[in-house]
């Protein structure tokens, strides 16, 4: 079986290394001559919204023992045998949708099952956590608010995307998907916290999950802005003229963040609480917290669906109004006119005995009684609110 990973350039501030072709899945030789990493001095974050900016879904990889960012000094395949040798220190090793040629070689190394490997490169997954011999695989769904100066009935108020972590003993592999989510500024964040770092893979995996968590909460205040703003304009003088689609648009957008937060309640309960070799027991009490922080943004998402379900319905319940007073007044003026119409029906008849007709005070008092009967029911009909 062949093996056609291609892992490009990683940049550094010194000098740029290559990634060769990667040879063979059987041949451990030909895998370290296909991810020979360049050396890097000082950190450079590689991280970019679409794409690896050395044109690689290679976006970071770097060892750390004792918590602590070790220069690169040797490349992938040497790194994770010298650490499987000591037992100390891991790999966490970051990637930006990678296609199946570019993710086979990293599989191979680090044995990962390929049931897993074929979700983290197609995406489009629920969140969930799946236990495969001695790696933990988990999928996050990332969310993103997307700015607008005014919402519409087209406005795409959310962004979703997709984070997957594969956690092993001595490794950690996050697949990015999507345009946000970015893990550059978190990897960042761990380095200055090598006391955390230390504790291995399973708080890298921890960090993600809490950072996963507090975009989603970040996300329901903006969008409680919108509904806000929404439910202002409603309750407006002239709310019953608003574009009802803008309502829609944004339940629409709301249920698209549902799916991606309710989900997640399942798996990281069985990380909180589901005894497992990778993760710690005094690490599985953070993911509890993490847990707490991912209810309270599912119980504000049920509260902002039932609120928008409440402002539909009153918006609906003001254009029915306004359209029973258009109509109220239409039959009104109807009423109004009919008394002119009728009297001119009947002396429009062309009856030869007419008294009326010949009359000297005939037109003068029909005029009068006609304009008094309607100046009598337009009182009457603004009295009761009909004009």
């Amino acid at each position: 079986m062949s093996m056609a990973g291609n892992l490009r350039k990683v940049g550094n501030l010194g000098k740029v290394g290559s990634l060769s072709k990667v040879g063979s899945l059987r041949k451990v030789g030909g895998l370290r001559r296909a991810a020979r990493l360049g050396r890097r001095g000082a950190r450079v974050d590689l991280s970019h919204p679409a794409r690896s900016p050395l044109g690689s879904s290679v976006v970071n990889c770097v060892t750390y023992r004792e918590g602590v960012r070790q220069p690169v000094g040797r490349d992938l395949v040497e790194s994770v045998e010298h650490i499987r040798k000591t037992g100390d220190g891991f790999v966490w090793l970051g990637l930006h949708e990678p296609t199946e040629r570019e993710f086979a070689g990293i599989a191979a190394l680090f044995d990962l099952h390929p049931l897993a490997v074929e979700d983290a490169v197609h995406a489009h997954q629920r969140p969930k956590v799946e236990r495969y011999d001695h790696t933990l695989f988990a999928v996050f769904k990332t969310v993103c608010y997307v700015e607008h100066t005014e919402l519409t009935a087209t406005s795409e108020v959310v962004d979703t995307g997709e984070i997957m972590v594969f956690v092993g003993r001595d490794f950690v592999v996050t697949v990015r998907h999507g345009r946000h989510g970015s893990l550059g500024p978190l990897r960042e964040e761990l380095e200055g916290a090598p006391e955390q770092l230390a504790q291995g893979p399973a708080a890298v995996l921890h960090a993600i999950a809490d950072h996963v968590v507090d975009g989603y909460l970040a996300v329901t205040d903006s969008v409680q802005s919108d509904i806000d703003h929404v439910e202002t304009a409603v309750f407006a003088p002239d709310g019953e003229r608003l574009d009802p689609g803008r309502i829609y648009q944004l339940k629409r957008e709301l249920l698209e963040l549902k799916r991606a937060v309710v989900p997640l309640g399942r798996p990281l309960q069985v990380l909180a609480t589901q005894p497992m070799r990778i993760i710690a027991p005094e690490i599985q009490a953070y993911f509890r917290d993490v847990d707490d922080h991912l209810k309270r943004a599912t119980e504000q998402i049920a509260a902002f669906d039932e609120l928008l379900n409440s402002i539909l319905q009153a918006h609906l319940a003001q254009v029915t109004v306004a359209q029973n007073e258009d109509m109220r007044k239409i039959t009104a003026w109807a009423a109004v006119i009919a008394v002119p119409t009728m009297v001119c029906g009947m002396y429009g008849m062309n009856f030869d005995h007419m008294p009326e007709l010949h009359w000297q005070y005939g037109y003068p008092l029909v005029m009068s009684l006609v304009a008094t009967v309607c100046v009598a029911l337009y009182r009457g009909f603004r009295r009761s609110g009909w004009l």
